[in-house]
């Protein structure tokens, strides 16, 4: 690199020889960093490098903080299993959809239960349905060995329990002062 455009802290821009732009930053007491490398000439800002590494590791952290990690979360079944266990999963499932995760229901065939995969379907497709308003299907059940399964993606429209549009935060009642007799 023969020349820069060096970037200064009192907002003066200069094309000058590399050299000459690194001595300057060091009268400043500073470091000069290449900020574009690609550009025509290449773009240097004089800086505390120090500084500039913890900015960019902050931001770095704030960016990961943010981010929700989306996760599979898997519920079994079998495929006799009975009402209240169907629908105490049900309700697994919608609170995982509702927290922005992945539901992915299996059904296990153990024995001589593999002879009604039919049975398991429907069981896959009855809770796709009963998730409908919370998730959508990703695909129809498929059978991979002993167990058939489909994945449920939460639906963008759906929030947290309490937590509708326009719904505010309930406040609890105002005590009661009327005060009783002796």
């Amino acid at each position: 690199m023969k020349e820069v455009r060096a970037v200064f802290p009192d907002g003066s821009v200069e094309i000058m020889p590399t050299p000459a732009a690194v001595r300057k930053a060091q009268e400043l007491g500073l470091d000069l960093i290449l900020i574009a490398p690609t550009a025509e000439p290449p773009v240097a800002k004089a800086m505390d490098y120090g500084q500039w590494q913890y900015e960019q590791k902050k931001k770095q952290h704030d960016a990961k903080k943010k981010q929700h990690v989306i996760q599979v979360k898997e519920l079994k079944f079998r495929p006799n299993t009975d009402d209240h266990d169907y629908d105490f999963k049900k309700n697994h499932a919608i609170r995982f959809l509702k927290e922005g995760n992945r539901v992915k229901a299996v059904v296990q065939f153990r024995g001589r239960e593999i002879a009604h995969v039919d049975l398991g379907k429907k069981l896959l497709l009855r809770f796709a349905e009963d998730l409908a308003g919370v998730g959508a299907i990703e695909g129809q059940p498929r059978l991979e060995g002993r167990n058939a399964h489909v994945i449920i993606s939460p639906v963008k429209g759906s929030s947290g329990p309490g937590k509708e549009k326009g719904e505010r935060p309930k406040e609890p009642a105002p005590a009661s002062t009327v005060s009783q007799p002796s």
